[in-house]
């Protein structure tokens, strides 16, 4: 292999960002392991450790096209496996306070909605598994991550098979996208580092999703809806989407104790108490396919690897490892993706040079940094509920009194209106708000300029 980094390449977890992680590594490395402690399904089925797959999931445009980056032909795919095609700002119905609904528009912007599982086999069992260099290796439970006694070389991975056996792999290059990034912050421990600052927002968020046949006396004039509350006094959401199947995906979302049911009737009670009927309506007849199931999430984490002085050589988080998002913004996935891109697009930058790995730590943090910049906008908006605990930024009340003024200009405006629609889906950085003009233009909306 030309301008190989190294012989051999790890990825812990098989998610989402453990996949595009390898698939990052392997134009780079002679050998890419990815180490899952689940068995693979074989279908488009939910498994254990991915606690998230039975809820309602929106690959983001920023998402699918860092998709497309790494897995040339993922859309094409996408629509051979039965993802639905959305039109942007048209096929989501979309109602926010005072605009219910919100201006429905053609953004020409192409989108498919589908459920978790399904984007999981694309991208693993069909799309990755096409290089050879990658072996997936399921059913083993990585104990620890070691380093060698200097530092300046491998890391070593000890894991454990389905049958208990203790084995030890080491390994160039070493990605943790095994979720929370435990292994990680042990490893960091063990070498005597100090841990990453962190950045929290805790939102005590409970949510529940059930799957519905799709009626055939179903809306005509919308394919999914996604109501947003009444912040601060109301906080009951919901997310409507079509999935592979003819099937609707529903989740319905309460805060601090408001526990969205999990039995049909009290979850179709919790859909009529939202701030509209559309969800309601749309579901109160359709044929319940299987149990409701509930989820919890107790708060946003951003890591701040960036801010570790000489960060130990050999292994990189990404995906929730580094920053882990209110699941209700729907970024998890894409931003783990656009990770995985900036990662290879890093690979690229250092082929070729002397001692390849040595600084990349410190590239991949700053870029990462910057990423994260747009989500982490997202997630800030959850301060908005006084139960929510985090430091609010000191500006935190004109980042609000604009998001207002944005949605009301965005409302009248269909250029503003897709600028909006491609921040919210990764496809442009929040700096774009930063603009005079548009702040000019947001404050008039307000009554101000």
């Amino acid at each position: 292999m030309p301008n190989a980094l190294g012989k051999t390449a790890a990825v812990v977890g098989a998610g989402m960002g453990g996949m595009c992680a390898a698939r990052a590594l392997a134009d780079h490395f002679e050998q890419i392991f990815v180490f899952e402690r689940d068995e693979l399904p074989q279908e488009a089925i939910p498994r254990l450790g991915a606690g998230q797959s039975k809820h309602t999931h929106a690959l983001l445009v920023g998402g699918q096209r860092a998709l497309c980056q790494l897995f040339p032909g993922f859309d094409v795919a996408m629509e051979q496996m039965g993802a639905v095609e959305l039109r942007a700002g048209l096929d989501v119905l979309v109602e926010r306070p005072g605009f219910d609904p919100f201006p429905q528009r053609d953004l020409n912007i192409k989108v498919y909605s589908m459920s978790r599982p399904l984007i999981e086999l694309l991208a693993t069992r069909r799309l990755l598994q096409k290089h050879a260099n990658v072996t997936i290796r399921d059913t083993c439970r990585v104990e620890s991550f070691v380093a060698t006694p200097d530092e300046s070389t491998s890391i070593t991975i000890e894991y454990k098979s389905a049958r208990g056996k203790a084995d030890v792999l080491p390994a160039d290059l070493v990605i943790d996208a095994s979720g929370r990034g435990v292994l990680t912050l042990e490893l960091l421990q063990a070498m005597g580092r100090p841990p990453p600052e962190e950045t929290k927002i805790g939102v005590e968020l409970t949510y529940a999703t059930a799957i519905f046949s799709i009626p055939k006396d179903a809306p005509r004039g919308y394919k999914g809806a996604f109501l947003f509350p009444d912040a601060p006094g109301i906080s009951r959401a919901g997310l409507l989407l079509p999935i592979e199947g003819n099937r609707w995906i529903l989740t319905l979302v309460g805060r601090q104790g408001d526990k969205p049911p999990t039995d049909h009737q009290g979850f179709l009670a919790f859909a009529e108490s939202l701030r509209t009927a559309t969800i309601f309506d749309a579901v109160k007849g359709a044929e319940l396919l299987g149990p409701i199931t509930p989820y919890g999430f107790l708060g946003s984490v951003k890591r701040h690897f960036e801010r570790i002085a000489d960060f130990p050589r050999g292994f990189l988080p990404l995906g929730d490892a580094l920053c882990r998002f209110n699941p209700v913004y729907g970024q998890g996935m894409s931003v783990a993706a656009q990770e995985a891109c900036l990662l290879q697009e890093l690979l690229d930058d250092v082929a070729g040079k002397v001692d390849p790995l040595a600084k990349i730590a410190d590239s991949y943090f700053a870029a990462a940094a910057a990423l994260l910049e747009a989500p982490w906008s997202s997630a800030l908006l959850d301060l908005i509920y006084p139960e929510t605990t985090g430091l609010r930024p000191p500006d935190f009340e004109e980042r609000m009194k604009f998001g207002v003024g944005l949605i009301r200009l965005a409302a009248q405006d269909p250029g503003v209106h897709k600028l909006f629609y491609e921040v919210n889906n990764l496809i442009k950085p929040a700096s774009v708000y930063r603009d005079a003009e548009l702040q000019r233009r947001v404050m008039a909306a307000l009554g101000e300029g």
